[in-house]
């Protein structure tokens, strides 16, 4: 038995690797599928009212796509909105933007010895390829590798609403070996847990992006409609989402603020309103729903976004959460889930 047990602790720390390498190589197909299986989750109780008013499948099929596409219509338009902006900005401002851009890159230059010729431009130096042809076609690729993975992602929450791909089946046989009211119930938990996730962290990025709008009107910051949609969507990633909003932000306002005494008011208001509404009013509306520690948080951020990048980033949390009630299922790996819990959290 000792034997038997050693070789199965190999043979899965083998396995392992192999798995992270066949995710990361197909992740074409992963990622959407993956993608679908959290989108589909949050449809799941309208179809369940759908059906209870004896309302036909496909017409249900039919409205959650329309959802769907008004959903990506609405983004396209704030996309289209926050562009308009940039675009319509008077030259000067992108001039007053280059002179003080320049002369915080000198700062820093002289501050860790960085030789440069006086006559090199600071874009050409620091970014030879960036305005090569080369680099279009990069941005072009991954603008038609996201609309693809759109356009996956729509067609595999479809199977998945038709029930073509059950996946509370697939778990039962798979995980829990036809142990059904187990099954039931652990689907139930993940269901419950990533659905109020999700409307929380929606709740509390669209809050976030209103807050640094009106931040951005009251201060006299430009673009502030592209600051508040970048604060909504980047805020999905957790813990460094609301990071990297404050510190982009704030290096923006240098051009515009006075950095004696505005720009310092400036950053502390965007500083309260990420404060107040992450680490505020989230914690209290997720409740015990989101019992993961820091640690495990940083290690699934770095891990998945290794693996697919900002995809990776933006579900690493919800996949967290569903392996953590997995792992609670089973006495051989609750301990990985008590090491992956939060310190205020409990079995319920």
């Amino acid at each position: 038995m000792e034997t038997r047990k050693t070789t199965n602790t190999l043979l899965l720390i083998l396995v392992i690797p192999v798995v992270f390498y066949l995710l990361k190589v197909l992740d074409f197909i992963f990622i959407p599928l993956t993608a679908a299986m959290f989108i589909t989750l949050l449809f799941l109780p309208l179809m369940r009212w759908f059906k209870r008013k004896n309302i036909h499948k496909g017409f249900a099929i039919a409205a959650v796509v329309a959802i769907i596409f008004g959903a990506l219509k609405l983004s396209a338009e704030l996309i289209s909105l926050s562009s308009s902006e940039i675009l319509s900005a008077d030259n000067s401002f992108f001039e007053q933007a280059e002179t003080k851009i320049n002369g915080l890159i000198l700062s820093l230059e002289g501050f860790f010895g960085v030789q440069r010729g006086q006559n090199e431009n600071v874009l050409s130096y620091y970014f030879p390829n960036g305005g090569s042809l080369e680099s279009f076609g990069d941005t072009f690729k991954s603008l038609q590798s996201t609309l693809s993975t759109t356009l996956m992602t729509i067609f595999f929450v479809i199977l998945l609403l038709v029930e073509s791909i059950n996946f509370e089946s697939i778990m039962n046989r798979a995980i829990f070996k036809d142990r059904r009211h187990a099954s039931i119930k652990t689907f139930a938990k993940i269901e419950k847990d990533i659905i109020k996730f999700v409307k929380v962290k929606f709740i509390v990025s669209l809050l976030t992006g209103i807050g640094f709008t009106l931040a951005c009107l009251a201060f006299d910051v430009s673009f502030p409609i592209f600051w508040g949609l970048f604060a909504f969507l980047i805020n999905f990633v957790q813990f460094i989402g609301s990071v990297i909003s404050v510190v982009l932000l704030s290096v923006f306002a240098l051009v515009e603020l006075d950095p004696t005494g505005t720009l310092a008011f400036f950053i502390i208001v965007i500083t309260g309103i990420q404060a107040a509404f992450g680490g505020i009013m989230e914690p209290v509306l997720m409740g015990r729903t989101f019992s993961v520690n820091v640690v495990t948080v940083l290690v699934m951020l770095m891990l998945w976004g290794f693996i697919w990048g900002i995809p990776g980033l933006i579900m690493s949390i919800p996949i967290t959460v569903f392996l953590r009630i997995i792992f609670d299922q089973f006495l051989q790996t609750q301990m990985i889930s008590n090491l992956m819990s939060g310190p205020g959290s409990r079995k319920e």
